[in-house]
């Protein structure tokens, strides 16, 4: 076809409908199309997810055996770490625990308030074990009480000090050891699951 041979307003007619096709096929691509590419890539990442999934889960499998030798391994650490928990009557169980506790030390333990009521766990949400606390109040040279504190949140990691109190002991006269401390503090102990 030969657009010199055509008129002028036939040939005006011919670029615009070019233009209009053009730009409609422009829209068409960036509309349709590209919408098109983009939900490809959207399925793209999630077949990438799927597959990454199912390569875990087949770690997983070729793995089990292992998992169930570390599960074996931490339930037998637990019941050993649930061993020393509170269970029974727990005012006797924290008394004696107590007792036996600061017979190397040269701490006295004479004052124990009524145990609590067993209650959730306020230090972490949604923790498995129920706690219970007794304020328990005595007397000590400083650093046997500060070595038996210390020694007694190493040796029991189920078991928090708080609301500790420290006073200098009125009762020390002035030719005792003026280091002589009372203090008052609050025991708060995890309890063993049905133990209560």
């Amino acid at each position: 076809m030969n657009l010199k041979k055509l008129s002028k307003e036939k040939r005006n007619q011919l670029i615009l409908v070019v233009i209009v096709t053009l730009a409609i096929l422009g829209g068409l691509g960036f509309g349709l199309i590209k919408y098109q590419y983009a939900s490809l890539a959207r399925m793209a990442q999630k077949k990438a997810a799927a597959e990454k999934t199912l390569q875990q889960m087949r770690d997983a499998v070729k793995r089990a055996d292992q998992i169930e030798a570390e599960l074996v391994q931490t339930k037998k650490a637990l019941t050993d770490l649930e061993a020393d928990m509170a269970a029974g009557d727990l005012f006797e169980w924290v008394i004696n625990t107590l007792r036996r506790f600061k017979l190397p030390y040269k701490v006295e333990i004479p004052q124990y308030s009524p145990i609590g009521p067993t209650t959730e766990m306020t230090l972490l949400p949604n923790f498995p074990y129920k706690q219970a606390a007794i304020t328990v109040g005595g007397t000590g040279h400083f650093h046997d009480f500060g070595r038996f504190l210390a020694d007694f949140e190493n040796e029991f990691p189920h078991i928090r000090v708080l609301n500790l109190r420290l006073d200098a002991n009125p009762a020390a006269s002035a030719t005792d050891d003026q280091e002589t401390l009372t203090f008052s503090m609050e025991i708060v102990t995890l309890v063993k699951p049905n133990a209560s």
